[in-house]
């Protein structure tokens, strides 16, 4: 019977550098996003300046993957029950309730995904030539492969982007999650105690606009030391709260 490992082209995992079966290796940078489409003309052309040096000063190949995957808000949502269900004040319980009704309207009438990006430093076996053992390909591999990674990450970072490289653990985690696709996130067992969801503006006194007496025209004829009728103002509607996106 076949099985996933069969298939895939690595043999093992070792000081956080993945070694390939055969006889190369390569590691993976988990680099930051930056909103381009935000960004100013000026800035824009920057960047791409910018990126275009950095791969034109590698001598070496990288790989740039695009890992997007579909928002689970499964936890997110267990938070705001729990959070409703501790808070005491009504007002902001209706609100709860109201904005957990649009998160869940927007996640299902939009395809909301989640997209990570990913550099693959490879380091092919040629470049690697003859091994006496499994402990010095091991070994240099490492030695290639660092250097490699530092120059990438100080390119990154001008500009303006934050590589780290991915652990054991967590290339495990994106290798299951590729190979098994979507998983369903399991709820955390997070209680939420009323203290924590304390609300520092228990009675929020709205402050009123100021007045200003407009003196009306006196009628022909009236005295003008007469009291001027009331001005009614309407108050601005203003909204003592906050709502703030609660992180899991």
């Amino acid at each position: 019977m076949s099985t996933t490992q069969q298939h895939l082209l690595i043999s093992d995992i070792s000081n956080d550098i993945l070694l390939l079966k055969n006889g190369g290796g390569a590691l993976v940078l988990e680099v930051s996003a930056v909103n381009f489409g935000l960004l100013s003309d000026r800035e824009q052309i920057g960047i791409i300046s910018s990126f275009a040096q950095m791969l034109n000063s590698l001598s070496f190949s990288i790989q740039i993957v695009i890992l997007s995957e579909r928002l689970n808000i499964a936890s997110y949502l267990l938070l705001l029950d729990k959070a409703q269900k501790a808070q005491t004040n009504p007002l902001l319980s209706q609100m709860m309730t109201d904005y957990k009704q649009f998160i869940q309207s927007t996640i299902k009438e939009n395809e909301v995904l989640d997209k990570k990006f990913y550099i693959v430093v490879p380091l092919f076996s040629i470049e690697l030539g003859l091994t006496v053992s499994k402990e010095s390909l091991q070994q240099k591999i490492k030695t290639v492969l660092l250097p490699r990674r530092d120059q990438v990450i100080r390119q990154l970072s001008r500009v303006g982007l934050k590589a780290t490289q991915l652990y054991k653990q967590e290339l495990i985690k994106v290798f299951y999650n590729i190979y098994n696709g979507q998983t369903i996130e399991k709820p955390s067992d997070q209680t939420i105690s009323p203290q924590q969801l304390a609300v520092k503006l228990k009675n929020p006194k709205i402050a009123k606009p100021p007045t200003t007496n407009v003196p009306l025209p006196q009628p022909p004829g009236q005295p003008s030391n007469m009291p001027h009728p009331p001005t009614v103002t309407q108050g601005a509607r203003t909204h003592p709260f906050v709502v703030e996106e609660l992180s899991e």
